[in-house]
């Protein structure tokens, strides 16, 4: 129980359900009072205070469990570490499948417990065999099956999603109706860790300075200079800050980071074109592989469009995604989630791509 309106409806459709629940809610920052900023940030001592009243009212045992320096070092430290490697995590992801879907699963499984329930927005079946089938929630503009596609059957098996048949405003609409103080409640935005919103300010308060070069893919000449290679992502335009203005007038694009040289290399806007993606670590939602060479759609990006692909699976066991049409900007340290219609397949991490 986050202290959302998510959570709370969720944690009383599994109560109406005839379950045995008990509601948890995660102390995540060892500082939980100074994470709060307006509608940013989640998991702050005024979270843990709306998950306690929503399980006051729905009348079930509630509890907060620590696990500040398990998400520390699994979603936090990872997140530094991926930016100084050049690459582009997505945290939200990261704490499902190594916080919510393997610390607390585990955890509940050992006290006794069947399941996980949680409120995110997101179909999940189990069929007769027990095999596990996500798909996307009806609401597409909350759909959070990008950042679940992760999990592996094992998890999954056990794992509850109630809310992948509801829209968001018929969740506030229940909530109300169920006497739930957040029902009105605002989303928590961006990362929850950094309650500002300062991606570049974070990373430079973990990794300090390290001035470098921004430099043109095509001439090779240095444009301006950064003071760190970490806070810039593949495809950025903003906030480049070139010194030197461009021959050809043309905006330019972050196209490669490279954090041995700590160089950043920019270009026009047709080079950030992207026609293979080549993506490590798969996960196969139900544990099968699918017959190759398979064909479906892919989201690169948690709130990104989908794109048609071909999928064949290299020696190394690596997806290489060829892309029916090319896709701009994509960043290696992300997902990529297979889709059959709004079924999903299974993912991968981002590790290369290849410019149409």
């Amino acid at each position: 129980m986050s202290g959302g309106v998510d959570s709370a409806v969720a944690t009383a459709r599994a109560v109406d359900a005839g379950h045995d629940v008990t509601g948890v809610h995660l102390a995540l920052s060892r500082a939980p009072e100074a994470v709060r900023a307006g509608a940013r940030g989640c998991c702050t001592v005024e979270d843990s205070r709306d998950a306690r009243r929503a399980a006051d009212v729905l009348g079930i045992p509630f509890y907060i469990w620590d696990l500040a320096e398990q998400f520390r070092e699994d979603v936090i430290d990872d997140f530094v570490a991926e930016y100084a490697a050049g690459r582009t995590p997505n945290p939200c992801l990261r704490c499902n499948e190594k916080i919510k879907f393997t610390a607390v699963l585990d955890r509940a499984r050992a006290l006794g417990f069947d399941a996980v329930v949680t409120g995110h927005h997101a179909k999940l079946e189990l069929d007769d065999a027990g095999t596990p089938h996500l798909a996307r929630s009806v609401d597409m503009g909350k759909d959070q099956s990008y950042v679940l596609a992760v999990l592996t059957p094992d998890q999954l098996r056990f794992a509850m999603f109630p809310l992948g048949d509801t829209t968001k405003d018929d969740v506030r609409a229940e909530a109300a109706r169920r006497g739930l103080s957040v029902a009105d409640k605002p989303d928590s935005h961006d990362i929850c860790f950094i309650a500002n919103g300062d991606t570049a300010g974070f990373l430079t308060q973990h990794l300090g300075e390290q001035p470098g070069e921004i430099v043109d893919s095509t001439s090779g000449e240095v444009l301006g200079s950064h003071n760190g290679s970490y806070s810039f992502t593949i495809g950025q335009r903003k906030g480049l800050r070139l010194g030197n203005p461009v021959s050809d007038g043309k905006p330019r694009y972050v196209l490669d980071i490279s954090p041995v040289d700590n160089r950043v290399t920019v270009g026009t806007a047709d080079q950030l074109d992207i026609a293979t993606v080549v993506a490590e670590r798969p996960v196969w939602t139900t544990g099968e592989v699918p017959a190759l060479p398979w064909s479906g759609t892919v989201q690169m990006r948690a709130h990104g469009g989908m794109a048609g692909a071909v999928v064949e699976i290299d020696a190394d066991g690596r997806l290489v995604v060829g892309l029916t049409e090319p896709v701009k900007g994509i960043s290696a340290g992300q997902a990529i989630v297979l889709y059959d219609s709004d079924n999903v397949v299974g993912s991968a991490t981002i590790c290369h791509t290849v410019a149409a």
